[in-house]
This record gives structure tokens, C-alpha cells and sequence, in this order.
């Protein structure tokens, strides 16, 4: 028999809608992509269990009560629905948001009564794990008093100011602290939940879901909430599109701009004019970007030696991915990799 994971997922009035069907959809992939050797049963916990709708007007239907969830536990199962209604110890208690919209910006909403819950359920988990603006509920509930974690990047000051005794970092995609997890901004959900299967079951397992899921790539939980494409403007010329594209996938081959001028049939001069306007950057610093990305991906996922990782990210030797990182990010490769590195 499988081993059995119960996820409890809470559910609360004008809950994120993603923040919820986002991870429920890794796992129940996971389930489908194992032939049930994952063994994940998701259990969605509201105030009173029942209808709770979000703040996509979406109604979610709570398989228990907040309540309800206790007893469960107790018995060791029966109760609830998910997957396989196994009921019993909670694997991973994950903890989504909410906000309201002020007039100065979107804040994170502190409902008393679910942070007592968490408060109280926590324990018991083997893990938790924050979405988006869940990492408010947990720093309430006191789960993150002296650990670095990270949320939406528009209610992190937010989260700092209330709780000085939280390390608050707004620019990870997720943050592990031991057993607490804690996720950015909405469709980052999807990333932390690839990390928790990646946990559970190995990262093929994890890409494997992340393919069925057609996500461009599975992040790791360093890379920044707005990666170098995402941080860019859409081009609006498709050949420049497509020569990102290129620079993506040939990482390791000859980016100069004169080599990318080359491929364009353009003047190096037009070329770099063209990028830059419809990039809002120059050639040498995108392919410089880029580059970093990938190397901070096989600095957080893999062990490979530091020229490994020059040569797979492009930059040719050591010397020059260590100028990069300290001109990109203030660090060195061995610095980054100690502090974000995840399959440890």
C-alpha cells in the first residue's frame, strides 16, 4: 500500500482562488503521474465547513470544519474527503490568503479566528507551508519568529513591520526553514507545491508534473518572483521574442552582440538599438541576466562542480560566473549555494 499524505488546505471567506486549486492540482497530478504511489489526499478545512467563497466570487466546498479537522486526527481517520480520504495525522497543513484593497495598496487580511486554528493545528503537522499572504496568518500564529521566509512582494513590508522578529525576504519564489515553508505571490503556489512533491517523491517525479502542467520551468525556490523574461516587457516585434527564446536555449553559445546581430540580419548598431527599445535593456546585460538565472537554478538543484555550472550557464569559467554574481546579486557562487539550496 502506498503511504498515505493527508493535505490539509484552509479555506476562509475571500481565500485566493489559486492559492488553493493551484496546489491541490500538483498533488492530485502527482497521484495520476505515481499511479497513486504518491498517496496524497487533499482535504480543504473551513471556519464551518461547507460553501466558502473566494475572492474570485468562486465557490469552494470545505470537505471539514476547522473543528472537525481535530477529531479527524484523532481517530486517525474516516472524515473528509480529497483523493483518498485517508484522514488521520496531517502531512502538510498549507496555509493560503487573503488581502483587502485599500486605497494605499493591497494589505494582508489577519483573520483572528484562523490563525488560532493554524495556531493550534500546526503542531501536529509534519510540515507547513504558507501561500502568497498565508505567510501573514503564520507570522500571527508565531510559526515564523526568527526564520527568513517570503511572501507577496506588494505585502512584504507589511509582514515586516507587524513582525520584526521575522527575517522577511520579498524576493524568492518559496523559502524552506525547516519545516516551514512559506510561498510568493499566486501562481507561485504552483512552485511550492513542486518543491513539497520534489520533497516527497524526487525532483523527476516533480518535472514530470510540471511538464503535464506545461509550466515553461519548475523554479527553484532562490529565483526571483519576476524572472528575467517576466521582468522584461513583451516585445512586440516577434523576432526579437524569438531571439530570447534562442538566448534561453543556447546558453552556452556565442551571445556577443555581434553574434545576435549576426542571426537577426541586422547592423550591430540597429540591433543593439532595436533590442534595447523593445527590451528596455541592452544585448550583453540580458544574455548577463539570463545567464545568472540558470546559474542560480544548478547552484540551488544540483551539486555540480562551480565549472560545470559556468560552462552549462554560459559563462565560461569560474572567474567570470563569480564577476556576474557579485555585479547581479552581491554574492559568490558558494555563498548563494549555502544559503539557497534546496534538495538538502
Amino acid at each position: 500500500m502506498p503511504r498515505s499524505r493527508r493535505i490539509v488546505i484552509a479555506v476562509f471567506p475571500d481565500v485566493d482562488l489559486l492559492d488553493v486549486t493551484g496546489p491541490a492540482e500538483v498533488f492530485a497530478l502527482a497521484n495520476r503521474e505515481t499511479g497513486g504511489r504518491a498517496g496524497y489526499d487533499v482535504q480543504l478545512a473551513g471556519p464551518t465547513g461547507g460553501a466558502v467563497t473566494t475572492s474570485a466570487g468562486v465557490r469552494l466546498l470545505a470537505d471539514l470544519s476547522f473543528a472537525e479537522v481535530a477529531e479527524v486526527a484523532e481517530v486517525g481517520g474516516g472524515g473528509g474527503g480529497g483523493v483518498g480520504g485517508c484522514g488521520g495525522v496531517i502531512d502538510t497543513l498549507l496555509v493560503p490568503g487573503a488581502v483587502d484593497m485599500l486605497p494605499e495598496g493591497p494589505v494582508a487580511r489577519i483573520d483572528q479566528d484562523v490563525v488560532a486554528w493554524v495556531k493550534q493545528t500546526a503542531p501536529g503537522a509534519r510540515r507547513v507551508a504558507s501561500v502568497c499572504v498565508g505567510a501573514h496568518v503564520l507570522a500571527a500564529a508565531g510559526l515564523l519568529d526568527g526564520k527568513r521566509v517570503t511572501t507577496h512582494w506588494s505585502t512584504a513590508a507589511q509582514l515586516a513591520a507587524e513582525h520584526p522578529a521575522v527575517t522577511v525576504d520579498p524576493d524568492p519564489i518559496f523559502v524552506r526553514s525547516g519545516r516551514v515553508w512559506t510561498g510568493a505571490g499566486i501562481s507561485a503556489c504552483m512552485d511550492l507545491a513542486l518543491a513539497l512533491v520534489a520533497e516527497d517523491l524526487g525532483e523527476k517525479v516533480a518535472l514530470t508534473v510540471a511538464r503535464q502542467l506545461v509550466m515553461y520551468l519548475k523554479r527553484q525556490g532562490g529565483q526571483s518572483q519576476f524572472s528575467v523574461p517576466l521582468s522584461r516587457p513583451p516585445a512586440s516585434r516577434r523576432d526579437i521574442e524569438e531571439l530570447r527564446m534562442y538566448i534561453a536555449e543556447h546558453l552556452d553559445a556565442d551571445l556577443s552582440a555581434a553574434a545576435l546581430a549576426g542571426r537577426m540580419s541586422l547592423s550591430e548598431r540597429h540591433f543593439a538599438r532595436v533590442f534595447r527599445q523593445e527590451t528596455g535593456t541592452g544585448p550583453a546585460a540580458y544574455v548577463e541576466a539570463v545567464r545568472v538565472e540558470a546559474a542560480r537554478r544548478l547552484l540551488e538543484s544540483t551539486d555540480e562542480p562551480l565549472e560545470q555550472v559556468a560552462a552549462a550557464s554560459g559563462f565560461g569559467s569560474v572567474e567570470t560566473l563569480h564577476r556576474a554574481l557579485r555585479k547581479q546579486i552581491d554574492t559568490t557562487p558558494a555563498a548563494y549555494r549555502r544559503r539557497f539550496r534546496t534538495t538538502t
